[in-house]
């Protein structure tokens, strides 16, 4: 992608304005949720037309811009049902599994289904070559806090041992650990936030395609 860089000054104020030249499709770069799924975004319209002439574009002088800085783009698709989530940066991939696609109620024991999502995410991780592999559990805010750390930390001991098992890869290193309901990832007042909270997420490092 090609783009075009150019400081526009208002009164102390350097913006900068970046134009998409060849109307490539865009992803958001500000950490919010997509409105879709990456590869279905709206073509970008046309740069705006600028006065090269224009006073108002020239720095004061002895002004000099900022440094460049690249964006960390994440994606974020989730399935229909809302039990798992994938999210995209350009540094991670992250899974996030709902418990109860994994658990029984305030259990560790996985279920019967849970085995085959944890190959999917296994099947990344190779995909990826990652070396290192974050396990962290969560859950909502009911019942007690001690009480979500321990199952929390249960959970994910329990994701973490089938990983291990499906990679049986003595160079992966796993971080494990139980958070409780620490880091709500929705609203905690409803049924339907504290469902999406309840979770256990998977995260590594992108090194492939």
């Amino acid at each position: 992608m090609t783009t075009s860089r150019l400081p526009l000054t208002l009164g102390a104020a350097t913006l900068l304005l970046v134009a998409n030249l060849h109307g490539a499709t865009t992803a958001r770069a500000d950490g919010g949720d997509p409105s879709v799924p990456p590869g279905t975004e709206p073509s970008a319209s046309a740069p705006v037309k600028i006065d090269p002439t224009d006073p108002d574009l020239k720095l004061p002088e002895g002004a000099t811009l900022a440094d460049p800085k690249v964006l960390d783009i994440k994606s974020v698709v989730e399935d229909q049902s809302g039990d798992e989530r994938r999210e995209d940066t350009n540094a991670d991939v992250t899974f996030a599994l709902q418990a109860e696609v994994l658990f029984g109620k305030d259990s560790s024991k996985l279920s019967a289904a849970a085995k085959a999502r944890i190959d999917t995410i296994a099947q990344e991780v190779r995909k990826q070559s990652a070396a290192q592999v974050r396990v962290f559990g969560f859950t909502d805010n009911l019942g007690s806090s001690a009480h979500g750390d321990v199952l929390s930390r249960q959970r994910a001991n329990a994701v973490q041992s089938v990983l291990e098992q499906d990679l049986n890869d003595p160079n992966i290193t796993f971080d494990v650990r139980g958070y409780g309901e620490e880091y709500p990832i929705a609203d905690n007042s409803t049924e339907e936030g504290r469902k999406k909270n309840r979770r256990v997420e998977v995260t590594f490092p992108r090194t492939g395609e």
